[in-house]
């Protein structure tokens, strides 16, 4: 029965591939603005330009996320002394939790009530956030429990 593989991890077989809805505790979500995902308020005809989070879970709290059908995936990338979150145009069905080299495109999903937080694998400490003021990239923050940076989501999967 197909409804038993939803949300849980792959085994040998492909995973399957799920949109989820994702917003900030401020109720800002993810949309597309010149090739970089930046989190605000979108009103009216504006909508239609929130992304949808594809999803394919790995294991039980890890999994890699996605837009655009899953053809650009969220990574952690560190340089030097610098981490920060890229989008990189890689097919989300194409990765492996066996594979050392997808490890930045994996994230530890951690709920806690109504809320979910997401953290980088390859880049431990290091939390998906949204900035306090709108239109602004969607980054990571290692101070996940400073009011600077929203690093808790409502994640929905997207009916």
């Amino acid at each position: 029965m197909a409804l038993e593989t939803v949300g849980r991890p792959c085994g040998k077989r492909p995973c399957k591939m799920q949109a989820f809805r994702i917003w900030d505790i401020n109720q800002k979500t993810f949309y597309l603005r010149n090739n970089q995902l930046v989190a605000g308020y979108l009103q009216g005809q504006n909508v239609y330009l929130e992304e949808k989070i594809d999803v394919v879970p790995i294991e039980p709290h890890a999994l890699f996320l996605g837009i655009h059908g899953g053809k650009m995936c969220l990574s952690c990338v560190k340089t030097g002394d610098e981490t920060r979150l890229q989008l990189e145009a890689v097919d989300i069905t194409d990765l492996s939790k066996n594979k050392k080299q997808d490890e930045r495109f994996t994230f530890i999903r951690s709920d806690s009530g109504p809320t979910t937080s997401f953290e980088s694998a390859a880049c431990r400490g290091w939390f998906l956030c949204t900035a306090m003021e709108a239109d602004q990239p969607v980054s990571l923050t290692n101070k996940p429990n400073e009011d600077v940076m929203v690093t808790k989501f409502y994640f929905q999967e997207d009916e």
